[in-house]
């Protein structure tokens, strides 16, 4: 059973999500019909080119001056999930983002947040976008490639529910 704090947290940080607009990014995960609400999160078409398997964990990519931030939950019942691994690359200005040095993974810190500082992103293929992964063994591996609402934009947010393996 939740206890009452880690229930008061959740609904925080999802009505923060909601306030912020970052909760559609989460990609419907609130749903009645699976377990407890929190529906896994699905791959994306494109999420996975470029890929590098076991980027390294970096403090930062590049010389940084954009910030990719997302949050890590369990499907079922929506426990945020710490110490996961999160793959970040992206075109950026200062490289491709099939670029060895536009690649970098970082970790979720408790409460399941990463954040990742990197290089403005750019547009590749006429978008400005990210791609970000979820790859270890504990959970299904989900590739995301979220677009930017402008390439003028200094962050993007992408979350993640995942599902055990």
């Amino acid at each position: 059973m939740i206890d009452t704090e880690l229930k008061r947290r959740r609904i925080l940080m999802l009505a923060s999500l909601a306030t912020v607009g970052g909760l559609g990014s989460l990609g419907g995960i609130v749903n009645r019909g699976y377990a407890q609400g929190f529906e896994p999160t699905k791959s994306m078409r494109g999420g996975s080119n470029n890929y590098r398997p076991n980027a390294p964990i970096v403090d930062r990519i590049g010389k940084g001056g954009f910030t990719m931030s997302g949050m890590v939950l369990r499907a079922g019942d929506g426990l945020p999930l710490a110490d996961q691994r999160i793959q970040v690359w992206a075109h950026t200005t200062e490289g491709h983002e099939r670029d060895e040095r536009s690649h970098g993974a970082t970790l979720t810190d408790e409460n399941g947040f990463f954040n990742m500082d990197m290089p403005q992103i750019v547009p590749a293929f006429g978008q400005a976008h990210a791609h970000l992964a979820y790859d270890s063994k504990e959970f299904k591996a989900v590739f995301l490639r979220p677009v930017m609402s402008s390439p003028k934009d200094t962050s993007l947010s992408a979350n993640f529910v995942l599902q055990p393996a």
